[in-house]
């Protein structure tokens, strides 16, 4: 059994597949509790929570864009056995969350307002995280780092620590101004579009490609790519023009003055050596503002930092799992 793990229970990439099949995914299946939160506007939402064996606090873990929670098996295996119970939730328009009637393409990704995530993250928290040990610490990534940290701006004592894997404190606009996107989408919104897909982006059409990912392990994407080529559900890949508005005027909202500096939990901020997702710099402007935080770049990794080889994730989860567990 050891030598399927490290010392904090990630997965070997050897034995990758036989070891989610086998091992992890029975040992969360017999724990898990499958929650219904009813989000903002009473919109329902897809939540799980898992105890650990003597716990010692709990984790609340926020998916990024296109995302849904059983992407994030490895690391809630990691937690539950490191003594750490574990609630996350797919958003609304993801995985098996509620999504707008108005939208039947299932990869389609769509929302009115950030602010309805961070409304949901309030719900997920009174309803399905209350009850369960304290401290309390948030994991995010990417999109759900701008939701956390609007989210944190507003209530600062909530979480003992939080950590930010890639946070999209801005979104990689491939060199385009944000402000010609925003025009767009503004235009399309105007004349009844918003909830189209932006012009560039394509309907989910069959298994990704691992050259040009956000992964950077080869195993473990290929784990995920095969659960999501059979799983309708959690094929979200491309956004609307409202989404994409939103992501857009996100950054000016998560730095503005002051908001940042009311954040007072100890936070560490990673950013992704090679990330063609979001941009560095507004991170580290975030990260600066912290009243007790600090950014780190993970060498070797592109955005999503929790599907590198495991040279690159053991060490960096390690120091995460240390920084939690205070």
């Amino acid at each position: 059994m050891e030598a399927l793990f490290n010392e904090d229970y990630l997965i070997r990439e050897e034995h990758y597949q036989e070891t989610m099949e086998k091992e992890v995914l029975p040992f969360l299946q017999a724990r898990e509790q499958v929650l219904t939160v009813n989000g903002e506007e009473g919109k329902p939402l897809y939540a799980v929570a898992y105890k650990a064996d003597a716990p010692i606090g709990s984790v609340l873990m926020v998916h990024g864009f296109t995302e849904n929670a059983y992407k994030y098996s490895e690391l809630i295996h990691s937690f539950l056995r490191n003594g750490l119970n574990v609630v996350m939730y797919d958003q609304r328009g993801h995985g098996r969350s509620w999504r707008s009637e108005d939208i039947s393409d299932p990869s389609l990704t769509h929302v009115d307002r950030f602010d309805e995530y961070v409304r949901d993250m309030e719900a997920v928290i009174a309803q399905a995280l209350t009850g369960f040990p304290k401290p309390w610490m948030v994991f995010c990534h990417s999109m759900g780092g701008a939701v956390t940290a609007l989210y944190l701006e507003q209530h600062p004592d909530t979480f003992t620590r939080a950590v930010f894997c890639a946070p999209m404190i801005a979104p990689n606009l491939g060199g385009i101004p944000a402000a010609a996107i925003g025009a767009v989408c503004r235009c399309a919104k105007a004349v009844g579009n918003g909830k189209k897909r932006v012009f560039i982006s394509k309907p989910y059409a069959g298994p990704e490609d691992f050259e040009t990912s956000a992964a950077s392990g080869k195993v473990r994407f290929a784990w995920y790519n095969q659960i999501k080529d059979t799983h309708k559900e959690f094929q979200n890949n491309g956004p609307t023009y409202c989404w994409t508005l939103e992501a857009v005027n996100v950054t000016k909202r998560i730095l503005a003055p002051g908001a940042v500096e009311r954040i007072t939990c100890p936070a560490r901020v990673y950013g992704a050596e090679n990330d063609g997702s979001v941009m560095g710099e507004p991170q580290a402007s975030f990260a600066a503002r912290l009243k007790n935080g600090s950014r780190t770049v993970v060498p070797g990794s592109r955005h999503e930092i929790y599907r590198s080889p495991d040279a690159v994730l053991f060490p960096w989860w390690h120091e995460i799992l240390t920084f939690i567990k205070g």
